[in-house]
C-alpha cells in the first residue's frame, strides 16, 4: 500500500512544524484535524486476510448476511490508519518518546469501503513528569471521523514528549 498523503484540515495547526515540536507546544484544549484517507475494499480485504481473518472483514458475500449487512474494516485496521495520520501530523518527530498506552479505545461505527477518514485530536492534559524533569506527559483525545463527520473510533492517547531544552540537547531529532 502506498502511504496516504494527508493534510491539515483544521483552520489552526501547531505554531511550529512537527520536526520541531516539543512538550511545550501541546496546549490543553487545542483541537486539530488532519486527513483524509479513503478506505477501499481491497485495503480492507488485504489487511483482514493478514491480520484479522473474520468473515465480516474478508468475505464480501458472506458479510452481507452478517451483523453489519456488508463488508467492514477491522477495528485494528482503523487503528492503523489513525496511527498513520497521528504520526504524519501530530506526534512530534523531535520530542516524541515512548507511549505508555491508550485509554478507552472504542470502535463506535463500522468503516466501510469508500469511507474517507480524518483525525480530530483534542489535547486534554499536558503535565510535567514527576520523576523525569526533561519530559512531559500529554493526554490526547482522538476521534477518527468518517466523511459525514461521524466518529468511527475514539480513544485517548498518552505520550511522553521531551521538553524543548532536552530536545535541543539531543540535536533536535531522534
Amino acid at each position: 500500500m502506498t502511504p496516504p498523503i494527508t493534510t491539515t484540515l483544521s483552520e489552526a495547526d501547531f505554531a511550529v512544524p512537527i520536526e520541531d515540536r516539543c512538550f511545550e507546544d501541546y496546549v490543553p484544549e487545542a483541537v486539530y484535524v488532519y486527513g483524509s484517507i479513503t478506505v477501499t475494499e481491497d485495503d480492507i480485504l488485504r489487511y483482514a486476510r493478514e491480520f484479522d481473518p473474520q468473515f465480516i472483514h474478508t468475505d464480501p458475500e458472506a458479510s452481507l448476511k452478517g451483523p453489519y449487512q456488508g463488508l467492514i474494516a477491522s477495528g485494528w485496521h482503523t487503528c492503523a490508519l489513525m496511527m498513520r495520520m497521528y504520526a504524519d501530523h501530530y506526534i512530534s518527530k523531535a520530542g516524541g518518546l515512548a507511549s505508555p498506552g491508550v485509554d478507552a479505545l472504542r470502535w463506535v461505527r463500522p468503516v466501510r469501503p469508500g469511507d474517507s477518514l480524518s483525525l480530530r485530536t483534542t489535547i486534554h492534559e499536558a503535565r510535567l513528569s514527576r520523576s523525569k524533569p526533561d519530559r512531559g506527559l500529554v493526554h490526547t483525545g482522538i476521534e477518527v471521523l468518517n466523511q459525514h463527520g461521524e466518529p468511527v473510533l475514539t480513544m485517548t492517547a498518552v505520550n511522553f514528549l521531551l521538553r524543548r531544552a532536552a530536545a535541543g540537547d539531543q540535536g533536535g531529532g531522534r
